[in-house]
């Protein structure tokens, strides 16, 4: 079940169709365009995923389809993203059993725990499970900071591999590896510090433009890799107003137009969420237009 945590990991959007139900046939289409583009895994059942509105069954039929397409080419991983131990459990029981071969796991949701709380919480899922854990540490939107003390106490579970990398802070990333050397892998988890935190020594990007640029964004986790600095960031300037979409509230409906005019999604979402509409949506349409009027030659 071993991986690398490295290089760039989309965190896919789920596929609506007109009367919402699952569109596999166009998540394959974006999928096999991350493959070819070079990706070094996937996430299922993230934010960008909208978790909090799919049902058991569709994420099973989501991450068996995934396993499926991608023929052990890179990892399927699933996210979790739940409120009470016991259902963090049965979604990390049922991940190992669809086939996914890694998990991405958020604090608790709704409730704010404490620092004996999280780290608790996260030495229960990890001592459940073999598959390798990827901690998503983001305060800003989910109001829980793991924070090095806590990561200095999850040193013994050894599956606890990675950090999703979203506290805004750069510097955090100097921290880690202060601390703990590569003991944690660290992916950046927000697109617009992605370059920034890759240069510092992050090991790889856990993207959401990527759904809708996979080579572009392929392409500035390899320049920085070969130290081509320069090179990376005209590419990186040119994104910049197309990955700032990826830290709005509504990321989904934004990313997933640009997966639209990209030509490898569409923008149905599921409600509460709604398209856009009116004068944010051409606000975006013209963000998107002049990024794909303006696209570098790779």
């Amino acid at each position: 079940m071993s991986f690398e945590w490295k290089g760039v990991f989309p965190a896919l959007t789920t596929k609506f169709t007109t009367d919402d139900q699952l569109d596999l046939s166009l998540f394959e289409k974006n999928l096999q365009a991350q493959l070819a583009a070079g990706v070094e895994g996937i996430i299922l059942g993230g934010t960008l995923g909208e978790s909090s509105v799919l049902t058991n069954d569709e994420k099973e039929k989501l991450v068996k389809f995934a396993v499926e397409k991608t023929a052990g080419k890179v990892p399927v991983v699933l996210n979790i993203a739940e409120g009470a131990t016991r259902e963090a459990l049965v979604q990390a029981a049922n991940a190992a059993n669809w086939g996914a071969r890694g998990l991405m796991v958020l604090p608790p949701m709704r409730y704010k725990t404490d620092h004996r709380e999280t780290v608790q919480w996260f030495k229960t899922i990890a001592a459940a499970t073999e598959l390798p854990i990827m901690i998503y540490n983001n305060p800003v939107d989910y109001k829980t900071e793991v924070t090095l003390d806590m990561f200095d106490e999850l040193q013994s579970c050894t599956n606890i591999q990675a950090v999703k990398e979203s506290t805004r802070d750069v510097s955090n990333v100097t921290r880690m590896l202060n601390r703990f050397g590569q003991r944690y892998k660290i992916l950046c988890g927000v697109d617009t510090l992605a370059m920034e935190e890759l240069v510092m020594g992050a090991n790889g990007w856990v993207a959401g433009l990527v759904c809708a640029f996979p080579k572009e964004t392929v392409a500035v986790y390899e320049l920085v890799q070969q130290g081509k600095i320069a090179e990376a960031a005209a590419i990186y300037r040119w994104f910049l107003p197309l990955l700032e979409l990826d830290i709005h509230p509504k990321l989904v409906q934004y990313i997933k137009l640009a997966e639209q005019e990209a030509g490898i999604g569409s923008e149905h979402v599921r409600a509460p969420r709604l398209t856009l509409a009116g004068a944010e949506r051409e606000q975006i349409l013209r963000i998107i237009h002049t990024g794909l009027a303006n696209r570098p030659k790779l």
